[in-house]
Formats: structure tokens, sequence, C-alpha cells
């Protein structure tokens, strides 16, 4: 059993920068999402907590929201840099704007979802793939996993066997967080927490 989560929202979420293995902190309301979602997980996983360990990506972003989880579930946690985003290389930290200025031509023909691997010196698909399918392989008990939006779509897909498209088409909420569960995988909310909580109706 693995749950996934992504950090909350940060500053530079909210320009439209992506942020690749460069960093910035949680805004106000990413705080607050990484505490609606570790409360969420203490409602989720209450009573098992023991049994689990967490894998936290090194980046500021994803140790920042971890540090709001343990507030409520004190679990093991070590950092693991597989977990860490996907880089674009040159192009972390810029926004779609400005890639298409100082690189005339190279975001041609792209979409939303796939215009990460476009970058001139980033990390390709395959090895970011290969590099969740390396973590998959090491879990050998149930996991809380913090990682990234475009790493989480990454790990969803070779957990679930996917192809490229539907990978990286995966939504990726920062008020939720996935449980991975029989290579299949499925949205946690608040939702559907209350759902499980609700009395049988008579």
């Amino acid at each position: 059993m693995i749950y996934l989560l992504r950090h909350g929202e940060t500053v530079w979420n909210t320009l439209g920068r992506f942020q690749g293995q460069q960093d910035s902190p949680l805004t106000t309301r990413g705080v607050e999402q990484a505490d609606f979602v570790a409360n969420l997980l203490r409602a989720e996983i209450e009573g098992e907590t023991q049994t689990f360990e967490m894998h936290v990506s090194p980046l500021g972003r994803t140790r920042e929201t971890a540090e709001r989880v343990q507030r409520v579930l004190p679990l093991a946690s070590r950092e693991d840099a597989r977990l860490m985003e996907v880089s674009v290389g040159c192009w972390d930290g810029m926004t779609m704007f400005e890639i298409d200025m100082e690189y005339p031509g190279k975001l041609d023909g792209s979409d939303i979802f796939d215009w990460y691997f476009r970058t001139p010196d980033g990390e390709s698909f395959d090895a970011a793939c290969a590099r969740a399918k390396s973590w998959l392989a090491d879990i050998r008990r149930p996991t809380v996993a913090i990682s990234h939006g475009l790493f989480g779509r990454l790990l969803r897909g070779v957990y679930a066997g996917l192809s490229r498209r539907e990978m990286l088409e995966l939504p990726v909420p920062q008020d939720g967080f996935y449980r991975l569960c029989g290579g299949a995988f499925s949205l946690v909310t608040g939702a559907s927490i209350s759902r499980k909580l609700a009395p049988a109706s008579e």
C-alpha cells in the first residue's frame, strides 16, 4: 500500500513557473492544503500508523509539506532523491512564455501535457520513468510518499501500466492524495473520507 501526496501550493505555482528541481516556498494556501491533506491521511490510516514509513523528496517544498504531515502523524521519515521532480534543465524556474521567448520554436507542436520533454538538457521521459520504477521496486512495507506534480503522474502511470499520454494527462491535485494498491490507484479526498466514516444508513 502506497499513499502518494503532492506538496502544497508554492509561490511559483501561482506564477506559472515550472519549478523542476529548483524551489519556492509554500504559500499560505499551500500550508493550509498540506494541513488538510495531513488530516485526511490521519483519518485514512488511523490505527495503522506504526506499520507505515514516509519517503520524502529532498526539495524544500516537499520537506515543508512533510513537516506539516508529521505534526499530526509521527511517521518514521527519510528523504529519497528518486522522488524529486522531473528537471527540465535550463528551463527550471521559467514560465512557458519565457521559454517560448528565449527558445523560439522549441515548444512548437507541444501542449500543456507534453512540453516538459522538449527541453534541450532536461531529464528524459524514459529516465524519469526508470527512476519511478526503481523507487517502486524498493518498497517493502506500507509507505507514504511526498513528491511532485509531474513526477507523481509518472509514478502513478508506471505503477498502473499506463501509456505515456495517459500518464501525462493525469490530474495533480494539492488537496487530496492517491492510494496505490493492487496495480491501480484512486484519489482520496475529504468527500471520500466522509463517506468512509459515515454510519451505515438504516
